[in-house]
């Protein structure tokens, strides 16, 4: 699965995402050819390469050529986009990057979709940075885009409705379920135009995800920063897939010393054909010297709540205890063997990829012994030696 993986440590802002896409290898020519089909004038695309911190990255400026007083509303955009010569895919990406501000901005000022100004948000640099990031996203042909922890950074940002606090309301909308910081910078790291981008494009954000990296892109910020590089790092790489062998579990347990202990056979009988994996009790001495037994269930969370029902209903307990916990199994994979008694399923266990243990299935071996009328150890031997000789060969 290859996939885009956000490191903003310093933030993020459409100008800082085109420079990390260009450096990532998204061809400025291209990037430009596509823009142009967008069919609005006054503004150029300058692209450098400048560091910070020592670290060489790529720096986007879009310049505006004239001056223009427009603000423009969802639909305005919508007609812009609509309009243009790009791919339906990204005519799409760029509306929907534009709907999470719009929502935002309706919330934050309690109007609706339609009476949304975009004020810094409409003008053509930030449309050429949302539509851009459009472009490369269609360009890259990723599986999916991966998301670590967004520095917003504090503060206070001038704008046109005054001196807003940091993060900017419609970026707290914009930013609501991925994981963020602040304080880590003392200015606005993450832009409205930034979070409107990873919100539209994220499908990941666990903390540790294991990435096999291909490449690595620096996207320069355009302001200077003594204590941390303001750059935004993305990584192109693929996911390292892990076989799965823990989960959470659930174990049950209740103490007994009231209850005829013949039925606790029945019971557990019962457990097991509901779900449970593994049954089994221990011998206690409880208040007033009373020996008891506690009734122990292993099971899957999505079998607890029948499991209980069985414990209230055909024992004495008056209460459960449940407690979570991992459960590590290794990998199984089952197989039919020819043997001298027929066709015998054996269990083949792995751990990382290696075997580590192989034997009989033991219903099979009781099976044997019982029709054929001889001991259930020669029965067992006897199926191992040929796994024995079947390896050795």
């Amino acid at each position: 699965m290859k996939i885009i993986s956000y490191d903003c440590f310093s933030g993020i802002s459409g100008d800082m995402n085109l420079g990390a896409m260009i450096d990532l290898g998204i061809d400025k020519g291209y990037l430009i050819t596509e823009l142009n089909k967008l069919n609005l004038e006054g503004w150029e695309l300058v692209v450098q390469k400048d560091q910070r911190h020592g670290i060489t990255g790529t720096k986007v400026t879009v310049k505006q050529t004239r001056h223009e007083h427009a603000h423009r509303h969802l639909s305005d955009i919508e007609k812009i986009i609509n309009d243009s010569a790009l791919e339906q895919s990204v005519k799409e990406l760029s509306l929907k990057i534009f709907m999470k501000i719009a929502v935002a901005e309706s919330t934050v000022h309690g109007i609706s979709i339609d009476h949304v100004h975009f004020h810094e948000v409409g003008a053509v640099d930030s449309i050429i940075d949302i539509v851009g990031a459009a472009i490369c996203f269609n360009a890259l042909k990723v599986d999916g885009v991966h998301v670590s922890t967004i520095e917003l950074g504090s503060g206070f940002v001038n704008c046109d409705h005054g001196k807003l606090p940091v993060p900017a309301p419609a970026t707290s909308e914009i930013i609501k379920g991925l994981p963020v910081k602040t304080g880590g910078v003392g200015f606005e790291a993450t832009t409205p135009t930034g979070a409107a981008i990873l919100s539209a494009l994220v499908t990941d954000s666990a903390p540790d995800l294991p990435l096999k990296i291909e490449k690595t892109a620096y996207g320069v910020g355009q302001k200077e920063n003594p204590d941390v590089p303001n750059l935004l790092r993305v990584f192109l790489g693929e996911i390292v897939s892990k076989p799965e062998t823990g989960h959470n579990a659930l174990q049950l347990e209740c103490n007994i010393d009231d209850m005829n202990p013949e039925f606790f056979e029945f019971i557990s009988e019962r457990l097991f054909k509901a779900g449970a994996s593994d049954v089994f009790l221990s011998n206690i001495i409880m208040k007033k010297s009373r020996p008891g037994i506690v009734l122990n269930v292993i099971c899957e969370t999505g079998s607890a709540e029948s499991l209980k029902g069985i414990i209230f209903t055909e024992s004495s307990s008056l209460g459960i205890r449940s407690f979570i916990f991992n459960k590590d199994t290794l990998t199984r994979k089952f197989e039919s063997i020819p043997t001298i008694y027929g066709d015998v399923k054996v269990k083949r266990s792995y751990y990382q990829e290696k075997e580590v243990s192989c034997k009989p299935e033991y219903d099979d071996c009781k099976r044997i012994a019982e029709e054929k009328s001889i001991p259930l150890k020669e029965v067992y031997n006897n199926i191992m030696a040929v796994l024995v000789k079947k390896e050795e060969a």
